[in-house]
């Protein structure tokens, strides 16, 4: 097994393994070694976090190394405006935050499974949706603190790192069989969006 092949593969394990039952938690989490590690095992414990990250990691980096850099800037950056505002008192309707993540569930997944070409700027803006979103979506409801911005920070450095790594797998990929596996993994998002968008329908916003 060659290394490129053990790193999809080791991929391919991580995100399966989102899926595997555990202990629910509300909002940041405490772990008892600081504000910084509560946010990085926040995403860590989030597939709506972590999921359409790596899927938009997958289909910049199917894209290209410009893509991939460009969007890289652009999710961290939208990450930190959309938790900021938060922690700043941004107050949105309920219904927001949940519509705007089954959407981009959609959005991202289509484009992975499709294997679109997209301009390196419009797959930028992809990423600052994401980022706004889920980065608001993850501080909704935390008052401002000390605490809760180096949450913040360390929620980012984690988008950073496993959008770099899920990046990195896809870019170097030549095999057919290599490539259609990663856009599989685009139509499985998009489902997902379907379906929070089917329970958003039928149950209102109930989650984020």
């Amino acid at each position: 097994m060659t290394a490129r092949t053990l790193r999809f593969a080791l991929c391919a394990l991580a995100a399966s393994a989102a899926f595997l039952p555990a202990g629910a938690e509300a909002h940041l989490m405490a772990t008892g070694m600081g504000p910084v590690y509560d946010g990085i095992s926040h995403f860590g414990l989030s597939p709506e976090d972590f999921l359409p990250v790596i899927a938009l990691a997958f289909f910049s980096g199917l894209r290209g190394a410009l893509h991939a850099r460009m969007t890289l800037a652009a999710v961290v950056g939208g990450w930190l405006v959309g938790g900021a505002a938060e922690l700043a008192g941004l107050e949105l309707p309920p219904i927001v935050l949940p519509s705007a993540t089954a959407a981009l569930y959609l959005l991202i997944g289509g484009l992975l499974a499709a294997n679109a070409t997209l301009q390196s700027q419009f797959c930028a803006t992809a990423g600052v949706a994401l980022g706004l979103v889920r980065g608001a979506a993850d501080l909704a409801g935390v008052s401002l603190s000390a605490a809760h911005g180096l949450a913040l920070i360390g929620m980012t450095a984690s988008v950073f790192a496993v959008f770099a790594l899920a990046a990195s797998v896809t870019l170097p990929l030549t095999k057919l069989w290599m490539i259609v596996a990663a856009r599989v993994s685009g139509s499985w998002l998009a489902a997902l969006g379907l379906l929070l968008a089917g329970w958003i329908t039928r149950y209102g916003a109930q989650v984020q």
